[in-house]
């Protein structure tokens, strides 16, 4: 089984491969450094979550790409606890594990994010009408959409318009986890 490294290197390359592009030209679409995406090409970088984002905003694919293979997709799917690994950045403050595989029918990506305690993540603005649903499952977290914050705690949802900058912070001393569904358009739905 290939590492998550390997994996983001294999992806990136693909990705840059199909559109036939230069490191430059996927810099600008994404708004990441031709330097850091080098790195994370060569399997020299292990990037942030932001910088994943942003990466599969400006490439226009899911964020589950990046962090799971893709798999055939059965009838039937069946993941055990502790059979998806999660994504860790470096700096501990954020844990994204995919609860289940990209959906392109459905265009869904459905993770699990666990925010340490005193965590702080903004996001920057998704392609133009993806949409994410955040299900607070323990613990109370702050989102920010378009500079006003919302104030969540377990049990609750917050649906929004994730094309826009958005932030999360939990303020606690204790981990919050969140489900967040994301929901992105297929493009003959955003030609509407």
């Amino acid at each position: 089984m290939e590492t998550l490294a390997q994996h983001l290197a294999e992806t990136l390359k693909t990705l840059r491969a199909q559109r036939k592009w230069s490191l430059t030209q996927a810099a600008e679409q994404s708004g990441v450094s031709k330097a850091m995406l080098g790195q994370i090409e060569r399997g020299e970088s292990s990037p942030t979550v932001a910088t994943l984002w942003k990466i599969a905003t400006g490439f226009a694919v899911p964020f589950s790409l990046f962090i799971t293979p893709p798999s055939q997709s059965p009838a039937v799917t069946h993941f055990r606890e502790g059979e998806r690994p999660p994504f860790r950045q470096q700096n501990a403050q954020m844990r994204v594990t995919p609860l289940a595989d990209f959906d392109p029918l459905l265009g869904f990506d459905l993770l699990a994010i666990e925010f340490s305690a005193g965590a702080f993540s903004e996001s920057s603005p998704h392609a133009p009408g993806v949409t994410e649903h955040v299900v607070v499952i323990s613990g109370a977290l702050e989102v920010q959409v378009a500079q006003r914050w919302y104030s969540l705690r377990s049990g609750e949802v917050l649906r929004f318009n994730a094309d826009v900058p958005h932030a999360y912070r939990n303020n606690s001393s204790e981990p919050v986890l969140i489900h967040d569904l994301i929901h992105y358009p297929r493009a003959d739905e955003t030609a509407c």
